[in-house]
């Protein structure tokens, strides 16, 4: 019996600890650099370019005055969305992500390109009514560089970076079974890759070998948001599509001849749990070759 009520208490001990992680996890970031040499130039120093994704309307201090305060030390070219700063739910506040593009245009060129959260809110108005509308007119006063299947380029010293944003259908977000995405069908929204050094906004990572394959020579992605749980050894447990263990859960992976950088996200979701897998505030560190 005694042995018992130890393993009992024993128990209880750790569903507390854990509990306590969980709410830890979802109530602070961490920042996530990441070093980025960009070819053939000749820098003076290192500059830094911010990437948020996967935000959900989660807030960090009064109106997100931790994660703005955070970034402004940083000092970045500019700040780089990979989609979900909101949250796709019929008649939720997207107030919280229009404060922060406020804040942020103030301050930083900003370069936006959707998640699945912000496409779907455009294909089904029958869901969500005129939300897409609303949030669109909230931000149409704010300097934005949207890329929609778009890209646009950043000086930096003697360099032209160019960035692109891709959207992509909803059948490649599909639960357990869905399309497969090529690198023609990358090339099909976003057109020849320029020869110039160039970052690709995917929102979803598992289709990295496609935005390899058209020659991103960065890939900046979310949507995993970790594996919302991570093992010792195995990684992040579940992704949105609902892949056990999946490959692209965070992290910095270099394949194909090229990389990948995942930011295992800044807000909660469906599960609003975070363990072992704290959020993150991705920051490229780019400098010159030698």
């Amino acid at each position: 019996m005694r042995f018992i009520i130890i393993i009992l208490v024993g128990i209880i001990i750790c569903g507390i600890v854990v509990l306590c992680e969980i709410v830890r996890e979802n109530h602070f970031f961490v920042t996530k650099m990441y070093d980025v040499t960009v070819p053939s130039t000749k820098w003076k120093e290192t500059h830094n370019i911010v990437f948020l994704s996967d935000l959900h309307n989660h807030v960090y201090g009064n109106d997100n005055d931790i994660l703005l305060e955070h970034i402004r030390q940083l000092k970045p070219e500019c700040v780089l969305i990979g989609g979900d700063l909101l949250v796709a739910k019929p008649g939720a506040d997207f107030s919280v992500a229009v404060k922060l593009l406020e804040q942020l245009c103030k301050e930083h060129k900003v370069f936006y390109a959707p998640g699945n959260h912000e496409h779907r809110l455009r294909l089904y108005p029958e869901v969500y009514q005129d939300m897409d509308k609303r949030y669109e007119k909230a931000l149409q006063h704010l300097p934005i560089h949207w890329l929609i299947n778009e890209s646009a380029t950043i000086d930096v010293e003697d360099t032209k970076i160019h960035i692109f944003g891709i959207e992509i259908d909803k059948e490649f977000y599909n639960k357990f079974f869905h399309e497969i995405l090529s690198k023609e069908g990358v090339e099909a929204l976003l057109g020849r890759k320029p020869k110039a050094y160039t970052m690709l906004l995917a929102h979803n990572p598992e289709y990295f070998k496609a935005y390899a394959g058209w020659g991103a020579d960065v890939t900046l992605s979310g949507h995993v948001h970790g594996g919302i749980m991570r093992l010792p050894f195995l990684g992040g447990v579940i992704s949105p599509s609902l892949r056990i263990f999946p490959k692209y859960d965070g992290g910095r992976k270099r394949e194909f001849g090229k990389e990948i950088i995942i930011s295992r996200g800044l807000g909660v979701h469906t599960i609003p749990i975070r363990l072992f897998n704290p959020a993150e505030l991705v920051v490229l560190r780019l400098g010159s070759e030698e």
